[in-house]
Parts: structure tokens; sequence; C-alpha cells
């Protein structure tokens, strides 16, 4: 008998994706932030992505393992922040460098996605440059910038659903119905 995996990866992008576009809903300054992204940025952006990384170890993708356990986390991170941002030391400042670090670490693992899928390297370029344009709103106080990182993020979160939604459809039909910019090996 043969032991078919699925593949996790849909789920942690859809987790990613989804809860990224409502938070960036919330910076780009059409509603302010409430239960409801912290709840998204605990289970589906943080719970699941964990659950997606978990299972990525089982099919031997160091990349997903590390990538969908660290955002998973990240999460849970932002939420516990978010939740106790009244807390001593949780300056805008040095919420900059938590998103610069973070920025850090997507740029390293946008090398990771070279020759893998167009869709996928633009996922992790868009958030790195999400990451840093959050880091630099918070060093400077802009609403511009900050402005400008919630319609970056909304596009950066599109981007993640759309390369879900490119792998469940092309795996489903057994043919590509969303082309995610295959690279030829």
């Amino acid at each position: 008998m043969e032991d078919k995996l699925a593949n996790p990866a849909p789920l942690g992008l859809m987790g990613f994706g989804m809860t990224t576009v409502l938070l960036n809903i919330h910076n780009a300054g059409f509603f302010p932030i409430g239960s409801m992204i912290l709840a998204m940025g605990a289970f589906y952006g943080g719970l699941a992505q964990i659950i997606a990384g978990i299972l990525e170890y089982k099919k031997g993708n160091t990349f997903g393992v590390t990538a969908f356990t660290s955002y998973g986390l990240f999460w849970w991170t932002l939420v516990f922040i978010l939740v106790f941002k009244g807390l001593p030391g949780n300056s805008e400042s040095f919420m900059a460098w938590y998103l610069f670090m973070w920025g850090l670490f997507t740029f390293f693992m946008w090398f990771g996605t070279w020759g893998k899928n167009r869709g996928i390297q633009f996922v992790f370029l868009s958030l790195t440059i999400l990451f840093w344009l959050l880091a630099i709103r918070d060093w400077s106080g802009s609403v511009a910038i900050g402005t400008l990182a919630g319609w970056e993020g909304i596009i950066c979160g599109l981007s993640a659903i759309y390369v879900a939604m490119g792998e469940v459809l092309n795996e489903v039909h057994g043919r590509v119905i969303l082309p995610l910019g295959e690279i030829k090996k």
C-alpha cells in the first residue's frame, strides 16, 4: 500500500494569508484592531500554521517546517504583545526591532524560495517588505508609511491566498487551474 500524504502547505498559506489581509485592513486605516483580528492571529494564523509546520516535518520538508512553525509562533507572539502592550518596555521603537528581526528572518527564507514557484517567491519577498515597512513606521511614527504598509500587507496576504488555492485546485483537478509560475528544472 502506498502511504500518500496530503500537502499541508495550503492550510498554512491560508492561515497566513487570511490573517495577514485582516490585520493589514487595520494597518491601512479601515478598522481599529479588535478581538476578530486577535482570534484569527491566535488560531488560524497561529495554530493552523503550527499544525501545517508539524505536518511538513512528516513530509521531510525543512523549509516548510521552519516557515510554518515560525510564522505560526510569530502570530502567537504578536497577539500576546498586542494584548499586553501596556506593560513596561513595550515602546513602538522596540516593536520596530521585533518587526525588523522578522523581516530579516523572512529575507533569508526568501532565498529558500529560489527554485520554487514564482507565487511563493512573491509571498516571501512581499512579506519581507511588509515587515520592514512596519518597522520603519514604528521607528518614524509615520502614519503614511503605516498606511502604505497596510496596503502592501493586503497584497501580500492575497498572494498567499492565491498560492494556497492554486495548490489545492491544481491538485484536485490534476491540471493548472491557477498558474503559480512553476520554474522549469
